[in-house]
């Protein structure tokens, strides 16, 4: 294909730059995208300054999305030209285990390949994710993006939302139960929402004081300091889920006794091990489940959009020019954005 500009990362310890690369030629079963709009992750930092020991540098990061169809393989038959689509955390992955089978291609028994730093399965290059003009995916991880949502406001779905989404679905939450969702970011204030769109009571626990009137707005019944030892004891067996959105270390015992007998804390943000260690007997005694939960497949990321069609649910995001990239990634380790930061690409394709 033609020329791609981006933006990548070089090395562990360099700023975002523009960078141009080739796109691979597009298979029979492919969906050529023109990038119109990229949520920025917070995964998107890690591996960009190779927090994780994994990075295959040069990396494009960006793995949140929308554009619009260009041109189809023969193959394909669920995307025209001029279709406006998304492609979230994942690109291909083996299709015939049981996971796959099952439409949770993020549980792939060989391993998902992700939309930045995986390895083709065909010719072994790494991909190049969503900082770019344009994306070639295979039309089975491509989603359709309903024409009611808002395409910029849609992006940080495909990651921030599917996350919070499948783990609610998939744990049973319904009308009537008492839902706390732990931290209140990018994630969390997606948690929020979904929660509240399937009838659930929702408290969102927060160390900040400052975050209760956002809490508030993001549309949350209740609001608990979790620094506060008197509003947690008055919480003790309250809760049928806790969603912990937090991606580093924190205690999770004080949460865990938030739950009422067979109450389930779903861990969506934390990678790293629990630390302080885990009271067994919280879980035991009161046969509590601590579970956890990866982005989703594909007829559930398609299911998610639709979802927020018909209940009106977008991410609150702040646009983006690109050349700016690295002043957000400092933004963002700081907690300075609500919620999302979204690339506008006609940024770069004007640099």
């Amino acid at each position: 294909m033609a020329n791609t500009k981006a933006y990548a990362a070089k090395s562990a310890g360099s700023k975002l730059a523009p960078f141009s690369f080739d796109r691979r030629e597009p298979r029979p079963d492919d969906v050529s995208i023109e990038i119109d709009y990229c949520g920025v992750c917070h995964t998107d930092i890690h591996f960009a300054q190779n927090d994780w020991g994994m990075t295959e540098f040069p990396v494009v990061p960006g793995h949140e999305i929308i554009g619009r169809v260009t041109a189809i393989g023969r193959d394909v038959t669920r995307y025209k030209v001029g279709d406006t689509v998304g492609v979230g955390c994942m690109v291909d992955s083996c299709r015939s285990c049981s996971a796959c089978e099952s439409g949770l291609e993020q549980y792939c028994l060989e391993g998902m390949t992700g939309t930045y730093n995986g390895e083709d399965r065909h010719d072994g290059s790494i991909t190049y994710g969503g900082y770019s003009d344009n994306v070639v995916v295979s039309e089975r991880f491509v989603v359709k993006v309903p024409e009611k949502l808002d395409p910029a406001s849609t992006a940080p779905i495909l990651c921030a939302g599917i996350t919070t989404y499948s783990p609610l679905r998939h744990y049973g939450v319904k009308a009537g139960d008492k839902v706390g969702v732990i931290g209140m970011g990018g994630l969390g204030h997606m948690g929020v929402k979904f929660a509240k769109a399937l009838g659930a009571e929702v408290t969102i626990f927060t160390r900040s004081e400052a975050k209760v009137s956002e809490a508030k707005k993001q549309g949350a019944d209740h609001v608990i300091i979790s620094t506060d030892e008197n509003q947690m004891e008055a919480a003790a067996e309250a809760f049928d889920f806790m969603l912990d959105t937090v991606p580093v270390q924190h205690d999770l015992n004080p949460y865990l006794n938030c739950l009422k007998y067979d109450g389930t804390h779903i861990l969506v943000g934390l990678l790293e091990p629990v630390d302080p260690a885990l009271q067994a007997g919280a879980l035991v005694m009161k046969r509590r489940v601590l579970g956890g939960s990866l982005i989703g497949g594909m007829p559930e990321t398609q299911e998610v959009l639709d979802f927020c069609a018909e209940h009106d649910i977008t991410c609150d995001v702040e646009m983006l020019d690109i050349n700016n990239i690295n002043e957000a990634y400092e933004r963002m380790k700081k907690g300075d954005v609500k919620y999302r930061f979204v690339i506008d690409m006609k940024t770069l394709k004007a640099a």
